[in-house]
């Protein structure tokens, strides 16, 4: 009984969880935005400070949340009848969005670093988020292969697709792991008078290392969303004939 008990407490709706974690992803999006604002300066293209305040909005926007969102665009219960052919083009195309924005958020720091004479690539944040991109940027050109163009036969669908949807999470995990890093780092370079440090834990760092934190549950749910059973898209020939 406490078995069926604790089975009906977890058994949530999609749409509900989905909302709930779309709620999230804009909240991480409006966080980040607030703290590069309010407290690193605004926004500009000058290749000050302000140029680099885009890496972090333009990356957690991109490579976190529409990345997520991407993701779970084959759990939608009202997905399942329907043809798969639209929805493929809808997950490639977010996911080509989450690219995009990846790629200006990497041209915001590399701008910042070079006209400020910094050297570019020595931390494993910078490592760490390089690799991600171009792992990302691999997963979209073989999955663009793979099950966009008509060339890819049935079997070479079917043996790829567990490796996509691996490395899809793997992705998304590596990229919160790069956005928590680089809020770290953020901090112990901005954080460093003597009012201000790091370790006395001013209101910027709660700020910040709170938004790691929902970053990192928004990760973790869209991991969880992708791995439960319930939610997984039934494979059907008839689909794919339909198709």
């Amino acid at each position: 009984r406490c078995h069926h008990c604790s089975t009906a407490m977890l058994d949530i709706p999609f749409l509900p969880f989905c909302a709930f974690l779309g709620t999230l992803g804009l909240l991480c999006v409006a966080m980040v935005g607030t703290w590069c604002q309010h407290w690193r300066g605004g926004f500009s293209l000058d290749g000050s400070s302000r140029t680099f305040n885009w890496h972090p909005v333009l990356m957690v926007t991109g490579l976190v949340v529409l990345y997520g969102a991407a993701a779970l665009v084959y759990r939608i219960p009202n997905t399942w009848s329907s043809p798969k052919l639209p929805w493929k083009v809808l997950h490639g195309s977010l996911a080509l969005g989450a690219f995009v924005l990846t790629v200006l958020g990497l041209a915001a720091v590399f701008c910042f670093h070079n006209s400020q004479g910094t050297p570019n690539m020595y931390s494993l944040h910078s490592w760490m988020g390089l690799g991600t991109v171009l792992l990302f940027s691999c997963q979209w050109a073989v999955g663009f292969g793979a099950f966009l163009l008509p060339w890819a036969p049935t079997w070479l669908r079917a043996l790829y697709k567990p490796i996509h949807v691996f490395f899809g999470s793997t992705i998304l995990m590596l990229s919160v792991a790069s956005c928590m890093s680089g809020i770290n780092e953020k901090l112990f370079f901005s954080l460093k008078n003597g009012t201000m440090q790091y370790k006395l834990l001013p209101a910027e760092a709660v700020f910040a290392n709170t938004l790691g934190l929902l970053i990192l549950i928004f990760g973790v749910l869209v991991v969880a969303a992708l791995a439960r059973p319930s939610w997984k898209r039934p494979d059907s020939n008839t689909l794919d004939s339909r198709q």
